[in-house]
């Protein structure tokens, strides 16, 4: 093969693809040859095989679960307990925690009272758009029904003359008709 060294090649770099080549297709052969003595030998899963294992697995896991909660709530416990006493190891540490919480206390009071005044503003808003609408409403119904009561009375007072007219115009037709028959 490529072996010497005239021109300019690597001739270990040949060698190490040559010697990859062989070996993996070898692992592979093997692998195809004799599949079940190659899953025997690669098993890694960690299930147990027998009754006994699995009752071994499930007693162990029934022991170390709270054990591993205790450890982990004792770690929490201690981490906070050692929060607090750095925090409130002196008389300055307590006092300036007590001006923290004071300080979140009145952020909190003045963005609860920011929210009340708002929703107050934006009520009183809503109402005073509301009763504007009803006022006008109100106004132009008044003003409309104004109208059609003048309207109604102006013809009921055309209708009134007409009417008084035909009246006498029968009355003095009748009296002619009585007159004249008699």
């Amino acid at each position: 093969m490529a072996t010497s060294s005239s021109g300019g090649e690597k001739p270990t770099t040949t060698r190490r693809a040559t010697a990859r080549r062989s070996s993996t297709s070898g692992a592979r052969s093997t692998a195809r040859a004799n599949p079940a003595r190659t899953g025997s030998t690669r098993s890694t899963t960690t299930q147990p095989k027998t009754r006994v294992e699995q009752v071994q697995q499930i007693a162990e896991r029934a022991v170390l679960v709270p054990v591993g909660a205790t450890l982990v709530a004792r770690e929490n416990f201690v981490s906070t307990v050692r929060g607090l006493t750095t925090r409130y190891r002196t008389r300055a540490g307590v006092e300036r925690e007590l001006r923290r919480y004071e300080q979140r206390g009145a952020s909190a009071r003045n963005r609860f009272e920011r929210q009340v005044r708002r929703t107050r503003a934006n009520f009183e808003r809503e109402v005073r758009r509301r009763r504007t609408g009803i006022e006008r409403t109100v106004r132009h119904n008044g003003r409309r029904l104004e109208r059609e009561v003048r309207s109604v009375s102006r013809d009921l007072g055309r209708q009134s003359g007409v009417v008084s007219a035909r009246v006498e115009r029968l009355v003095a037709n009748a009296q002619e008709l009585i007159g004249s028959a008699s």
